[in-house]
């Protein structure tokens, strides 16, 4: 999918100087402020507030009030309505993501969140329920090509998709190739906005410092993604209150925030939310929204 080299190059440009400007204003209060200070940003009924340590650190940020824009949370506050229900593990049947998309209409869930493979049959179970069908692109590893995130984001649409999760170039941003970053979101970005979906953007947080989560989730707003997210679930960690709290707190209070990996209980759940998170993604829907707290671990990929 080709993009226009002039809009390209303002978003990085953008994206630059926000990082610039943000780690100036760092520096200049690390130098005046010997504890901790907070800031406060309201759009509208929705206020973020942001404390730092004396270092100029993150150390917690959260919405004080979820409002129910586009790409947040509606104005059913139930817990189910943070999750998306999800089975992504490459072994998953058939009659696993039947069952799935049974319990996310009987749950009242957000969304199922399932392999390309099966949005097809998920759009079809769920075509009369308040869930959403969910699908990831360039999963779990982001190194596809822009042009072929693409194609397959065109595809999961096609097939009845309301939602795409995608996961960025990783490689990419760590070379600092801003430019292969920023191409690849816009290729799907593009397509999801013209079929009215919503697009997710996975940065993949284990694998980055504080200074490329920033980065990565400005590239993502500057695109015109309705979420930033954490995890794949597929990687050495997954998410954390204090990176919820940095994307939070990097995005503002308008965009989505999806906190996923290793959520697997009303507890974690709680935590992300306090954090900043207005979705959350998770295999342990049920047990979540039961309030079990114990019980066995999930498996890896959420």
């Amino acid at each position: 999918m080709a993009t226009d080299t002039k809009s390209l190059e303002t978003l990085v440009e953008i994206v630059t100087r926000e990082i610039v400007s943000a780690y100036a204003e760092s520096e200049i209060h690390t130098k005046s402020m010997t504890g901790e200070y907070c800031k406060v940003e309201c759009v509208d009924d929705l206020c973020v507030t942001t404390c730092f340590n004396e270092i100029g650190q993150v150390i917690n940020a959260g919405a004080e009030r979820i409002t129910s824009m586009f790409g947040s949370l509606p104005d059913d506050l139930s817990t189910a309505k943070y999750i998306d229900h999800t089975i992504l593990k490459p072994e998953a049947t058939r009659d696993q993501v039947t069952q799935l998309c049974r319990e996310a209409d009987q749950y009242k869930f957000a969304s199922v969140c399932v392999n390309p493979t099966h949005v097809k049959l998920c759009a079809g179970l769920l075509k009369n329920s308040s869930a959403k069908v969910c699908s990831v692109i360039g999963f779990p590893l982001g190194a596809s090509l822009p042009e072929t995130k693409a194609f397959e984001t065109e595809q999961a649409l096609q097939d009845g998709a309301e939602e795409i999760d995608m996961v960025i170039n990783i490689g990419a941003l760590k070379d600092r190739n801003l430019d292969l970053v920023a191409r690849d979101i816009l290729a799907v970005v593009k397509p999801v906005h013209a079929a009215g979906a919503i697009l997710k953007v996975i940065i993949e947080t284990a694998l980055l410092t504080d200074e490329e989560k920033q980065i990565a989730c400005l590239l993502a707003k500057e695109a015109g993604a309705d979420f930033v997210k954490t995890s794949t679930g597929f990687s050495k960690a997954g998410a954390t209150a204090e990176d919820v709290s940095l994307m939070r707190h990097t995005v503002g209070p308008l965009m989505g925030v999806k906190a996923a990996g290793g959520v697997r209980s009303k507890e974690d759940l709680d935590k992300m939310v306090r954090a900043g998170a207005t979705r959350i993604g998770a295999s342990a829907g049920i047990r979540i929204v039961k309030g079990d707290n114990g019980g066995t671990p999930t498996p890896k990929g959420y």
